[in-house]
């Protein structure tokens, strides 16, 4: 992908402040795109914002009405990533309400409440790229991470009805679908479930390792470039092969 394809162009990365979101920034960034981070974590935000030149707010995603005030008097933008994303390693029998409550607001409710604010401005401008990050565990289930791969699944089917709502007027609305990649929120599961967690991980995909944030957000640029303007309502898998045959 070449800079031209994104320059310009002004991106907003949703759960922006680590892993693979702040991957994301980094590669829009340096690509020449105006990227505003939106985060709930107000350090780590605002401390990357300033290092690769981007802007940052700090919002609760699972609250739509403080995304649509943090958003209301900004231009429309170009890019959506919708990025943000919690995991729970436990078996559903030893969750309970509180736990799907929080897992669905942040994994699903985010991604609509972002949508909601930006679709509109897109619509009127007749351009847009909207990437969400889901999981394999949303097309594949995951074992101990039952509610996590439900709402993942719940991104996968809103992401597709975006799309078919919206081919006409010039909007793409695709699903980064990662693996186990070594992020903050993986490292934490592992530390809970221990190394047969890493190992069972690591052998689930073809390549025997985990991925990087930076491959991910790789995938996500292309999605959102316009080289990818005939890619729309898709799942991408960038998972090792984990997904294979699936």
């Amino acid at each position: 992908m070449t800079a031209d394809n994104v320059k310009r162009r002004r991106a907003l990365v949703a759960g922006g402040a680590s892993g693979i979101g702040a991957a994301t920034a980094v590669r829009l960034t340096a690509t020449g795109a105006d990227v505003l981070i939106a985060d709930i974590d107000a350090a780590k935000g605002a401390r990357l914002a300033g290092e690769i030149g981007a802007t940052f707010v700090a919002v609760d995603l699972t609250d739509h009405v403080a995304v649509s005030a943090a958003l209301a008097q900004r231009d429309p933008f170009d890019i959506l990533v919708n990025s943000a994303g919690a995991d729970q390693h436990a078996f559903f029998t030893q969750t309970g309400p509180q736990d799907w409550a929080r897992l669905i607001a942040l994994n699903l409710g985010a991604v609509l409440n972002t949508t909601h604010a930006v679709l509109p401005g897109m619509q009127q401008v007749g351009y847009g790229r909207i990437v969400n990050v889901a999981s394999e565990a949303g097309r594949l289930g995951s074992k101990g991470a039952s509610v996590y791969a439900a709402a993942k699944g719940g991104v996968i089917a809103f992401t597709r009805s975006i799309a078919r709502e919206n081919g006409r007027m010039g909007i793409t609305a695709n699903v980064v679908a990662p693996g186990p990649i070594d992020t903050p929120m993986l490292r934490r599961a592992i530390e809970d479930g221990g190394e047969k967690l890493m190992t069972a991980m690591t052998s689930a995909t073809l390549v025997g390792r985990l991925g990087t944030p930076q491959e991910t957000a790789a995938v996500i640029a292309f999605l959102a470039s316009d080289e990818a303007g005939y890619v729309t309502g898709e799942v991408l898998g960038a998972s090792g092969g984990m997904g294979c045959g699936a």
